[in-house]
């Protein structure tokens, strides 16, 4: 009897989870209006800001309750742009993000909560191979396109130190200061299209 009530509970259990995952819509990123930048202290003085060209990804969106959303993204390490040519190969070198050994950067939300100015979303961001778990603060807007379909629009901006991922390029200049600073400013705006 026991046994019965426990396989009963676990299949309860099994269907209300999958019913929510059901209830969520899916929206995939749209490229095109979606932009995944970044910008660098170059010799202290200035920032030099570059963008990833390829990505893709997708949000599981119940616009009931946010909480019960996740998302998934991927960007291809060679793609980086920095309107440079030779600044781009070395970034995509052994030295920064050896995009040949560590093609992909990778993130996928474990839970999403709300925040006194919007949400956030706690997750495992993955760069050169390194995985860390990483709060990504965000705010989000829903519109209709004039094609009818359902379109979310999400803001987002942190702060990582590329050391802590294995990127330890450095040279320093005559005072001591670094040449490429080991703050990175990262900067996602992002719309999605429901399926």
């Amino acid at each position: 009897m026991k046994f019965t009530r426990s396989v009963l509970f676990a299949l309860a259990a099994g269907i209300f989870s999958a019913g929510r995952a059901f209830c969520a819509d899916k929206y995939v990123i749209d490229t095109v209006h979606s932009d995944i930048g970044f910008s660098v202290k170059h010799l202290g003085i200035s920032n030099v800001k570059g963008k990833f060209k390829v990505f893709s990804g997708f949000l599981l969106v119940d616009e009931k309750n946010l909480a019960d959303c996740s998302v998934e993204v991927e960007i291809r390490a060679d793609s980086i742009n920095t309107d440079n040519e030779k600044r781009d190969t070395h970034l995509k070198s052994a030295d920064f993000f050896d995009a040949g050994k560590f093609p992909t950067l990778t993130f996928k939300s474990k839970k999403i909560r709300k925040t006194r100015s919007g949400y956030e979303a706690l997750g495992s961001f993955t760069m050169h191979g390194v995985t860390k778990e990483i709060k990504l603060p965000f705010t989000y807007q829903l519109a209709t396109d004039p094609w009818k379909k359902m379109r979310i629009g999400v803001e987002s901006g942190l702060k990582l130190n590329r050391q802590d991922y294995g990127v330890k390029w450095s040279d320093l200049m005559d005072n001591g200061g670094l040449i490429v600073s080991n703050e990175v400013k990262i900067e996602l705006a992002v719309e999605a299209v429901k399926e």
